[in-house]
């Protein structure tokens, strides 16, 4: 199967073929002719599937292709918000974005993408010159929607991309008050990782008689990544770390943390053992969140130290290493975590650092994937048998423990734009989620002066 037989046009084809993608991934071949078919959809496939695609493409396609893009090519309609991608962090909405602009390039559509962090004024000016597709972050929006900035009067597709981790950042009200000011009739797309409860209702109320689309097992991990646990006292973890780093010769390592403070704390403890690393989490600026994270991805950066929030979105094609520093509060974010590497038909390699207190954390992740992670002991590491568990956040020793990786967002809702120097994620890879074309992002970097949240 081909792009072409899927039914999108010849521009959309022209642009992905460009990427070097010509054969569809499963979510794509069972999204793309579901979404051109006009109705809601429900879908969910691991991370890395390319299910950003699945979405991006038809849209593209439905948006280029009738009579409002006709007459946008003709010129002789304004632009208008059509489509509205909401994404639950800054690093997924300046992605999806980036990929719908590459996807849409031979298309007559534009796109833009608005997020807090970064200096509201370019956005409302950018906003102003019409947009066709528009990627934003729930609170971001909302900004715009209080200050009279932002049209959605004729919004025709909603999309949520990964609505299971707006739902864990507590983005429903943010949701609900979007889903306020929008027309009621248009098309709605759900996407997710996984599926709770939560999702089930939100899908319930907002998707009317939906398709339905499932490529992976529920709440599975995916097959081609190597998966290990090293049992460790809590006080020699990042020793190991440092260890298996030299001593296996890891050059490009996502290692994720539980708190901020946390990822601070390791940045400078690998430092010190002369490996480079930065953080990126929620209390960073916006600039520095991108430096890390581009140069992360360029392979000029050894390690990234991410919390849980501020990680989604990464892509990188060939991830080879990810490790769980300290396991997730939540199970399901164990399956979010590891889903970094092994993309795109690629192997990976994850890594959970496990100590005594985090015991019961494991067995919930275990229950939850319906498998037995093999243990193995670093020589030189051993465990001590009598150490007791202590709770865990009377260790973080941080503001802010208990939340994960990122907590509410809320607070510093700048405006922003993609511009992260990454290359888009390709249609093998999962792109971008809304119909869109060729340059139209907003592009500001003017970090806050305030400490950022993804809003």
């Amino acid at each position: 199967m081909s792009f072409s037989t899927l039914g999108l046009s010849e521009a959309i084809v022209r642009a992905v073929t460009e990427q070097g993608y010509t054969a569809p991934t499963p979510i794509q071949s069972q999204a793309i002719p579901a979404v051109l078919n006009g109705g809601d959809l429900l879908a969910g496939a691991q991370t890395g599937t390319g299910k950003t695609a699945g979405f991006t493409l038809p849209i593209l396609h439905r948006l280029s292709t009738d009579k409002v893009g006709s007459a946008l090519r003709n010129k002789t309609v304004p632009r208008q918000i059509r489509a509205l991608v909401l994404t639950p962090t800054r690093e997924l909405a300046a992605q999806v974005e980036e990929s719908v602009r590459v996807y849409g390039k031979y298309t007559n559509l534009n796109s833009a993408v608005i997020f807090g962090g970064v200096g509201i004024n370019p956005q409302i000016k950018l906003l102003k010159q019409g947009v066709d597709i528009l990627v934003a972050t729930p609170g971001r929006l909302l900004d715009h929607v209080g200050q009279g900035t932002v049209d959605l009067k004729n919004i025709e597709i909603l999309i949520l991309d990964e609505a299971d981790r707006m739902l864990d950042m507590g983005f429903i009200h943010d949701i609900r008050k979007v889903l306020a000011v929008l027309p009621p009739k248009r098309q709605n797309l759900l996407f997710s990782a996984t599926f709770s409860d939560e999702i089930k209702a939100l899908a319930d109320r907002l998707l009317d008689n939906p398709a339905s689309i499932e490529v992976a097992r529920r709440n599975s991990t995916v097959e081609v990544i190597a998966q290990t646990i090293h049992p460790v006292d809590r006080d020699k973890k990042h020793p190991m770390l440092a260890h298996l780093i030299k001593t296996n010769n890891w050059h490009q390592v996502l290692v994720f943390t539980r708190t901020k403070h946390g990822a601070n704390k390791l940045v400078e403890q690998l430092g010190k053992d002369g490996i480079g690393a930065m953080a990126i989490h929620g209390n960073k600026s916006q600039s520095a969140r991108t430096k890390a994270l581009a140069e992360f991805k360029d392979g000029s950066l050894q390690v990234l130290v991410a919390t849980d929030i501020a990680a989604r979105g990464i892509d990188i094609d060939q991830l080879p290493h990810v490790v769980n520093y300290d396991l997730p509060n939540v199970p399901e974010d164990y399956v979010h975590r590891i889903g970094r590497t092994g993309r795109a038909g690629a192997t990976g390699e994850a890594v959970s650092l496990v100590c005594v207190d985090e015991h019961q954390m494991l067995k919930d992740i275990e229950k939850l994937i319906k498998q037995t992670l093999p243990r193995h002991v670093i020589p030189g590491f051993e465990p001590d048998p009598t150490a007791r568990a202590q709770p865990i956040q009377l260790r973080s020793g941080a503001p802010g423990h208990a939340n994960r990786g990122g907590g509410r967002p809320g607070g510093n809702r700048s405006a922003g734009s993609a511009g992260n120097g990454a290359k888009p994620r390709a249609p093998g890879a999962a792109p971008s989620s809304a119909p869109k074309r060729s340059g139209a992002g907003a592009r500001s970097h003017s970090p806050a002066s305030r400490p950022n949240r993804d809003r």
